[in-house]
C-alpha cells in the first residue's frame, strides 16, 4: 500500500481533468485552433471538476483507513459536494449525493437511481485510478477496493465495471506493466461482465488502429456512461504510456466527455511518465489541491 503513489495518481488525474475542462469549454472553433497548434489554454487557472473532487475523497478514505469504506467514503463524497456542488456533477450525482447529505444509507440512495437500477455512468471510473496505485501490482485486491469505491453512488454492474477497469489498469501500469495488451487483459479479467467489459476486450484488438476509429467502435464518453468512457480511455492511455500530454491531446481530438477521459488517462499514464513528465505549465496553470 502506497498513499504517496496514490496522490501521484490524483497528481494526474487532476492535471488531466483540468485540462480537459479547458478544452472542452473553449468550443469548437477555438478547440480546433488549440489542436492545429498544441497550444493549450493561457492566461487563466484551470480549474478542477468533480472528477477531481471525488478523487480526493477517495484519497482521503485511503490516507485515514487504509482501505475503502463505502459509507466514510459516502459521507466524504456528501461533505465536499456540499462544500462545493458546482464541479459539474451530473444530474445523477447531485441526487445521490444530496440524499445522502440528508443522511440516507449509501446503499439506499445509491439504489434510488434511474428508476431502481442504479447508475451506469462513468463517474465510478473517472474517480478510482488513485485505488490501483495505493494498490500497485495487487490487482484482485485493487479490484475489490474499487467495488467498493463505486458503491456509493453506482449500483449497476457496469458502472462498478468502470470503476475497476480503470483501477486495475492504473494498478497494472503502477505495478510496472508497461505491455499496452498486458494493462488491458488485466482490466479486462477483473472487470465484471457486461458492456464496458466488452469494450475492453475490443480495445484488445485494435492496439494498432488510430485514435478516431478506436473512438467510432468504443465510445468518447459522450453517453456519459462507463460503457461509452472507460474502453477508449484505457486505449488511449495503454498506447501512449510514455507521453502525458499527447494521451490528453488525444481524448480532446475524439471529443465527447474530455474532462472525465482525460482525468481517467492522467491518473493512469501518470503511473509510467512520474511526475516529471507532466509538462509543468500544465501543472502550474490547474486550480491547486487542497492538502490529503
Amino acid at each position: 500500500m502506497n498513499l504517496d503513489a496514490a496522490r501521484l495518481s490524483l497528481e494526474g488525474l487532476s492535471v488531466g481533468d483540468a485540462f480537459g475542462e479547458q478544452l472542452l469549454h473553449m468550443g469548437p472553433e477555438g478547440r480546433a485552433i488549440a489542436l492545429t497548434h498544441r497550444t493549450e489554454p493561457h492566461g487563466r487557472v484551470w480549474k478542477w471538476t468533480d472528477d477531481t473532487a471525488m478523487a480526493l475523497s477517495i484519497v482521503e478514505t485511503l490516507a485515514a483507513g487504509g482501505v475503502i469504506d463505502p459509507a466514510s467514503l459516502a459521507q466524504r463524497f456528501a461533505h465536499r459536494y456540499k462544500l462545493d456542488p458546482m464541479r459539474g456533477y451530473g444530474g445523477g450525482a447531485h441526487q445521490v449525493l444530496a440524499w445522502l447529505d440528508e443522511g440516507m444509507p449509501y446503499d439506499v440512495a445509491a439504489n434510488r437511481l434511474f428508476n431502481g437500477q442504479g447508475s451506469c455512468g462513468n463517474g465510478g471510473g473517472m474517480r478510482a485510478a488513485p485505488i490501483g496505485a495505493y494498490f500497485a501490482g495487487e490487482l484482485a485486491t485493487t479490484a475489490r477496493q474499487a467495488a467498493l469505491s463505486a458503491a456509493p453512488t453506482h449500483a449497476h454492474p457496469d458502472g462498478v465495471a468502470g470503476a475497476v477497469a480503470v483501477a486495475v489498469a492504473a494498478a497494472a501500469v503502477f505495478g510496472g506493466e508497461r505491455d499496452p495488451r498486458a494493462v488491458l487483459e488485466a482490466a479486462h479479467t477483473h472487470a465484471p461482465e457486461g458492456p464496458t467489459r466488452d469494450g475492453v476486450r475490443r480495445a484488445m484488438t485494435m492496439l494498432r488502429a488510430d485514435h478516431q476509429t478506436v473512438a467510432a467502435e468504443l465510445g468518447n464518453g459522450s453517453r456519459v456512461l462507463a460503457s461509452d468512457t472507460v474502453p477508449f480511455a484505457l486505449w488511449c492511455a495503454v498506447t501512449h504510456l510514455d507521453d502525458f500530454a499527447e494521451a490528453c491531446w488525444t481524448c480532446v481530438e475524439v471529443g465527447g466527455d474530455i474532462d472525465t477521459t482525460c482525468a481517467m488517462v492522467g491518473g493512469i499514464v501518470v503511473g509510467a511518465v512520474g511526475l516529471d513528465g507532466i509538462p509543468a505549465a500544465w501543472r502550474a496553470a490547474r486550480e491547486p489541491l487542497p492538502g490529503v
